[in-house]
């Protein structure tokens, strides 16, 4: 990664022995803002930059701000693994296994959690790949055990291909993707797939799944719109690098393009990926080069050009933050 060395020094008073000490912390920062529409001047301001807060991760991704603990968790899905960041100590394992917790060594290239969320209880919720499956970590947050509660682990009987994001309404029903990149082979002809499609689902909150749609080739990020009437889902398909709309309901419903990617990937590392949507409809989505700023009709707005693969964002509570997995990096950028 090319990094633009233009630190960023933080401040933080800790008190020592009755004294007030400062404690200076630098971090390297890198990317660069493309500015397209006016409307990103309320958004974020010129000359911002990506604060590197974490880095040397085989493939970062689901990203969770949780306010309550002052912490940032992150997956690294080969390594099976969720770390913790905070401004005090940086990143530190979190959780460990994440994803699969079988007692054979796991084919897959990709065997741990992906995205995380909480539920409306506050517990930790995984996207686990090796698993296949939903689930509650069966632990408090602030005491982390690799001990799960399956939420959802097939359709018609039938095992999912291994769940990537997911996101909650406030009805506390769940929604989320299945394509196969848990899968060793991570593609439709892996002989262990059991769904013939990659779908999107939900989960009532009586336990039932019901599929939403079958037909978006390889689903992977999912927000609610504000209103949780309609909510958007990347295709992290090179043929198809595409956001699409879907009806918020109780049956299957026809995606409709919000925005399509696939002629302007040329050069550029990363497809749709993980997505985040703020209380205005503003979007935050990872994409060819970066992070796509949209406004909620499907207008690019700007980008946030950051030269390795993006997987995912996650905004804090106050939505004056955006955390980034960047591949190998974890970026911390500050919004308006």
């Amino acid at each position: 990664m090319k990094l633009i060395f233009s630190p960023i020094v933080l401040t933080m008073a800790l008190a020592c022995n009755n004294t007030q000490q400062t404690q200076q912390m630098t971090y390297k920062t890198t990317g660069s803002i493309e500015r397209i529409d006016p409307a990103l001047d309320a958004i974020i301001d010129i000359g911002t930059t990506a604060e590197i807060i974490a880095e040397g991760y085989e493939w970062s991704e689901g990203p969770l701000w949780v306010e309550s603990e002052q912490m940032l968790l992150f997956s690294d899905v080969p390594t099976n693994t969720v770390y913790k960041w905070t401004e005090k100590n940086g990143a530190k394992i979190y959780l460990r296994p994440s994803g699969y917790t079988g007692s054979a060594p796991s084919n897959s290239k990709e065997p741990g959690s992906n995205g995380l969320l909480l539920d409306g209880q506050g517990n930790l919720v995984l996207c686990q790949h090796g698993n296949r499956q939903l689930a509650r970590m069966d632990a408090p947050l602030n005491q982390p055990e690799a001990t799960f509660v399956a939420l959802a682990d097939n359709y018609d009987g039938k095992r999912f291909n291994s769940p990537n994001d997911a996101v909650y309404n406030g009805a506390g029903e769940l929604f989320f993707t299945d394509p196969p990149y848990g899968l060793p082979l991570q593609n439709d002809e892996d002989p262990t797939k059991e769904i013939a499609y990659n779908g999107v689902y939900k989960i009532d909150t009586d336990g039932k799944v019901v599929l939403l749609t079958d037909s978006i080739t390889r689903p992977n990020g999912i927000a609610l719109f504000p209103g949780e009437q309609k909510m958007l889902v990347a295709s992290s398909d090179p043929n198809a690098a595409n956001w699409y709309l879907l009806e918020v309901g109780d049956t299957q419903t026809t995606p409709t393009l919000f925005y399509s990617a696939t002629n302007e990937r040329d050069g550029l590392k990363g497809l749709p990926d993980g997505l985040k949507i703020n209380k205005n409809g503003t979007v935050f989505a990872s994409g060819p080069g970066g992070i796509w700023i949209f406004n909620r009709n499907g207008k690019v707005l700007g980008k946030i050009k950051l030269d390795e693969a993006t997987s995912n964002v996650a905004l804090s509570d106050d939505e004056k933050t955006l955390y980034v997995t960047n591949d190998g990096y974890v970026l911390r950028i500050k919004l308006l």
